[in-house]
């Protein structure tokens, strides 16, 4: 009985903030900050961890490391460069 207490005012909560109107935003300009903060602050900082750890993984010898690092390389490239991926993909559509 606790959990329906807790369960319907949650849902309720939720089903008023999916509601655009209600949520006092639009959903692209929702998306829109979630895509400038998925690529302009989570790719580049994966792609660093990344990079850190194949280059720790190389120095201790890992049989794997050579993979690791050039599977690092890629994730960089892509994670640094996905404004400009975006920003090609986004002209050619238009």
């Amino acid at each position: 009985m606790k959990q329906i207490k807790f369960i319907i005012p949650t849902l309720c909560l939720l089903c008023i903030l999916f509601i655009p109107e209600f949520a006092m935003a639009s959903v692209e300009s929702s998306l829109n900050a979630i895509q400038q903060k998925f690529i302009g602050t989570i790719l580049p900082l994966l792609s660093v961890i990344g990079l850190v750890w194949a280059g720790f993984s190389f120095l201790m010898g890992s049989p794997n490391a050579r993979s690791h690092l050039i599977l690092a390389i890629i994730g960089a490239s892509v994670g640094f460069g996905a404004q400009s991926i975006v920003s090609f993909i986004r002209g050619l559509v238009n």
